[in-house]
């Protein structure tokens, strides 16, 4: 069965924040004081005039990315990829580390027929037709082999298993899946991350901790529930059919309407009502019963998202770490009675997909990512319909 990406066609809307240097920082460094000024926070939505009247498929990014990337459609499937941060790692897949202020085809990718792509932190995946995986640029720890330095360029990741259909990024690890449902990863192991019933870690010289990184591709072989008495037991004849990463913990969906999670156990994202990090895929009680299992599965920087299969939003973990966490999975009553069709979540901030309507919340500081518009709320901690987008179908977010 031939693997396509999203039928979408649509104009691709951008709001927030643009002075890409100062992202995620405090200030912007000294190699880059030229941009000081540069880029002005968006408070309602605009469109990018560089794309003309290019319809656009697909928007990759991800909670932890330092860059996004646009999958486009222009005689056949082009993948201009634009820099809203950084590219110091040469994670645009251009071959070199410039900065990019406006959407750029990757012109070494030809006439590749991009299906899927996901964003890390300092990485970019990128899945064609034929079923390779394409890395751009390199994990934060280098975790590919021969490449100590950023990959100009991408380069085909070493994998002979069956051709893969989702693919995952979390801060400075991957996820691949492929399309008999299993689910392979690889990168830096920290925390359990990528499930493999270890975190890597290892006294190096002067006492430095270091991590063991999985280089190529492995098998996620097991799964687990814990019962009410702690006991521990292994989860059979699971298929995985979704992947969602977070910066350091990992959410799948699979064949049986099960959620599992693993990794960074910090402020309840795993939704197992206590803190700790697990090192396999740990089965999420709640939506293991007849009538409740997950249909959506999305991950936020420190927190994780559900749909279950009668529609309702589920949230656990944190999208503001100053306030209380959110243990276990609790129904998002603001939500309550909306057919959710997508959901993307930063750091604190989240914007939903939902019927006719987009909706957003997050925690000030906000820098323009909900969209309400100059001289409106600049922040809120319920969710509200966006009104600058009254009118206009929103495909995804």
């Amino acid at each position: 069965q031939k693997l396509e990406g999203s039928k979408s066609r649509g104009q691709l809307l951008i709001f927030g924040a643009t002075n890409w240097d100062l992202i995620g920082r405090k200030e912007v460094p000294k190699q880059q004081a030229a941009y000081r000024n540069l880029g002005q926070n968006l408070w309602g939505p605009h469109r990018y005039g560089s794309l003309g009247a290019l319809r656009v498929r697909s928007v990759v990014s991800g909670p932890c990315a330092a860059h996004s990337s646009v999958l486009v459609t222009e005689l056949g499937e082009r993948k201009p990829n634009w820099e809203p941060r950084r590219n110091e790692k040469g994670q645009l897949g251009h071959g070199d580390t410039k900065r990019v202020e406006a959407p750029r085809p990757i012109e070494a990718l030809g006439s590749e027929a991009i299906v899927a792509a996901a964003c890390g932190r300092n990485h970019t995946l990128a899945l064609t037709v034929s079923d390779p995986v394409f890395p751009f640029a390199r994990f934060f720890w280098s975790a590919f082999p021969g490449f100590p330095d950023p990959i100009p360029g991408f380069s085909q990741i070493l994998y002979n298993g069956q051709p893969i259909s989702k693919l995952g990024c979390g801060a400075e690890f991957s996820m691949v899946m492929d399309c008999k449902g299993n689910l392979y990863s690889f990168g830096c192991p920290e925390y359990g991350q990528l499930g493999h019933n270890s975190d890597g870690k290892f006294i190096a010289r002067a006492q430095r901790i270091e991590y063991d990184c999985e280089l190529l591709p492995r098998r996620v072989a097991l799964f687990v529930e814990r019962t009410k008495d702690g006991q521990v037991l292994p989860v059979p004849n699971v298929v995985v059919r979704d992947v969602a990463c977070g910066a350091n913990h990992t959410l799948v969906l699979d064949s049986q309407k099960r959620v599992f999670s693993w990794g960074f156990g910090g402020y309840g994202r795993l939704g197992h009502a206590e803190q700790k990090d697990e090192m396999v895929p740990r089965l999420v009680k709640l939506f293991d019963f007849p009538g409740r299992g997950a249909a959506q599965i999305y991950a936020g920087y420190t927190c994780s998202f559900a749909v279950s299969e009668t529609g309702g939003l589920f949230f656990w973990g944190a999208t503001n770490t100053s306030r209380e966490s959110t243990m276990y999975p609790k129904a998002v009553q603001d939500l309550c009675g909306w057919k959710i069709r997508s959901l993307a979540c930063g750091k604190s901030s989240v914007i939903v997909a939902a019927d006719e309507s987009t909706i957003s919340w997050g925690p000030s500081p906000t820098f323009g990512e909900l969209g309400y518009g100059d001289h409106k709320p600049k922040s809120s901690t319920a969710a509200q319909e966006v009104k600058t987008l009254d009118g206009i179908y929103t495909e995804q977010v």
